[in-house]
């Protein structure tokens, strides 16, 4: 088993900075691929960025060039904009590929990111 608690979360103005981080206890040898997912209220929960331990990453496609994920899997945003306004989740997969969200086993609550115009 593997817990993930996310911290960072807040409120911020457009073109504004965030960071968020997440924090994991439990099996984490066993973790293949960590990442962040968002979902906003009435919206399908969706892809922000996944990092590898290979260091391969993969992002959201309004993130990319905004969004930044280390090898820690902290989340740096950049150039926020009003429609990035979601509950966060930091997520964790211990398979050997894991191509999308259903991949994902393990879930933190969730950390509130809001950005005002």
């Amino acid at each position: 088993q593997v817990q993930l608690k996310e911290s960072g979360g807040g409120t911020v103005e457009a073109g504004g900075s965030l960071r968020l981080s997440c924090s994991a206890s439990g099996s984490v040898f066993s973790i293949n691929t960590m990442g962040w997912f968002r979902q906003a209220p009435g919206k399908e929960r969706e892809l922000v960025a996944t990092r590898d331990n290979s260091g391969f990453t993969t992002f959201g496609d309004s993130m990319r060039g905004r969004f930044f994920i280390s090898k820690d899997n902290d989340l740096r945003m950049t150039n926020l904009k009003p429609e990035d306004t979601a509950m966060y989740y930091c997520a964790a997969c211990h398979r050997n590929w894991c191509p999308g969200i259903a991949s994902f086993e393990y879930w933190g609550q969730g950390t509130q990111v809001t950005v005002s115009s």
